[in-house]
């Protein structure tokens, strides 16, 4: 038997034995984040109905109104301090729907639809993708103890974001580049786009996450940060594809950035281990050395 398999029922013992909420009688600010998740849930949901129905911009837009409200739930259970074991399950299921199954109903009826079972097995690739990178992150979450700085990473690119990139070519449509349906060709390259957004969820390559530049943010930068994110937000109401499109490919070009970024910081980490192994070696070294020189056998007459 894998020695790791009785660890493994345990675990998944003694997690059913936790309850879900710690308190018999549940505070209502426990309950504000779980709102939070519903909503999203109902919009994910909505987008696969506007997406079988043809209403591609309200299927989008439910998308991207999902992806807003996940960024929310995780920040305001923090803030309450209102973070439970039922929500981080309800969160989960949620992102399956909203950010696996709704893409991937949407850029099938959208245009990979016409590619019959090759193009179902495309977006089928992809939702399962999904649900393997919530498992993962899962497990990641409770099992892992990595040092502060690369909380600052996700591992593979993560579910919301996947969702908002891989509706690049439905983007581009409504900004007038109207090849994508109607050559077999180009419906090809969203099959092989959707593959390798499917693949980057699954993969270990680090994305940034942002998630330490909310703990501290200097004063000078307070104002710009405002103005960013309002003109961000009046971008995405007024010129919603061009501003989609256009975070999506700053996305993607910065995805190599962050993975040699990382890569640059992990070989700093592990240069500053050896180097303090080394410094832990040395002073046993000297004492052997202070002691043998001390020996009286060893002294000439």
């Amino acid at each position: 038997m894998d020695p790791i398999v009785p660890r493994l029922e345990r675990d998944t013992r003694r997690r059913r034995r936790v309850p879900l909420f710690r308190h018999q009688q549940v505070p209502v600010r426990m309950l504000v984040p779980n709102f939070f998740t519903l909503l999203a849930l109902c919009a994910g949901l909505t987008s696969i109905r506007m997406g079988i129905e043809g209403r591609y911009e309200l299927a989008l837009g439910a998308i991207v109104f999902a992806a807003l409200l996940d960024g929310i739930d995780g920040r305001v259970a923090r803030l309450l301090k209102a973070s439970s074991r039922f929500g981080a399950e309800l969160d989960s299921l949620a992102d399956f729907v909203n950010f696996g199954v709704a893409p991937a109903f949407l850029i099938f009826n959208w245009g990979l639809g016409d590619l019959k079972s090759l193009g179902w097995i495309c977006v089928m690739i992809f939702a399962l993708a999904s649900a393997l990178r919530l498992a993962r992150f899962n497990v990641a979450a409770v099992d892992e103890d990595r040092p502060k700085w690369q909380t600052g990473y996700f591992v593979g690119m993560p579910t919301p974001a996947a969702a908002i990139v891989v509706l690049l070519p439905v983007y581009l449509e409504h900004l007038g580049i109207d090849a994508f349906r109607t050559s077999p060709l180009m419906l090809d390259v969203v099959l092989v786009y959707t593959l390798v957004i499917a693949f980057m969820m699954v993969s270990t390559i680090p994305t940034y996450s942002g998630k330490l530049l909310g703990e501290r943010i200097s004063r000078e930068y307070v104002l710009p940060i405002f103005v960013l994110a309002i003109g961000f937000v009046a971008l995405l109401v007024t010129y919603p594809f061009a501003t989609l499109s256009g975070a999506t490919i700053a996305y993607l070009a910065f995805i190599p950035v962050s993975w040699r970024r990382f890569g640059t910081m992990l070989a700093k980490e592990a240069s500053v281990s050896d180097e303090e192994a080394a410094a832990a070696r040395q002073p046993e070294g000297g004492r052997i050395v202070a002691i043998r020189s001390s020996d009286p056998s060893s002294r000439q007459p």
